[in-house]
């Protein structure tokens, strides 16, 4: 597991925006090849129905890949924007805790494509799985990066 207090990058990752924190996700590891995450989905993410809304696994799909792809080429001055998202939902919830696994499937000079499953905790069944593919561009100047 990845140190926050010796790197500056993953502590800066791990951050999340308010929108981010909206879903629940916290990232627990980061790689240049994986990212591990978990969150605790109720209420505050349901549809009308009752069930967790479908957005919510689309944004966490993003946001896991989005993290680790954009780990992979920080050191080129880099980050990594979502292109594509395509998000399959397997399987309703109306609260569950979850594990949000993404990994690498291509790592390209200008493009990457991560795999990201859903899994409930308890039952171990996939909730959700989606790839999303990002575009790497140059990092903003003041980012600190």
């Amino acid at each position: 597991m990845d140190d926050t207090a010796s790197d500056p990058l993953l502590s800066q990752m791990r951050r999340n925006s308010r929108f981010t924190e909206a879903t629940g996700l916290i990232i627990d590891e980061v790689s240049s090849t994986s990212v591990t995450g978990h969150a605790q989905l109720g209420e505050e993410h349901h549809t009308p129905w009752g069930v967790v809304h479908g957005g919510v696994y689309a944004s966490m799909v993003e946001t896991a890949g989005s993290v680790g792809a954009s780990y992979a080429v920080a050191d080129r001055q880099q980050f990594a924007v979502g292109v594509h998202n395509a998000t399959d939902f397997l399987r309703p919830t109306s609260a569950a805790q979850v594990r949000v696994t993404a990994r690498a499937l291509f790592q390209g000079r200008t493009q990457q494509l991560w795999e990201v499953i859903i899994t409930d905790v308890d039952s171990g069944k996939d909730l959700a799985r989606g790839q999303l593919r990002t575009q790497n561009i140059p990092a903003p100047q003041d980012s600190g990066q």
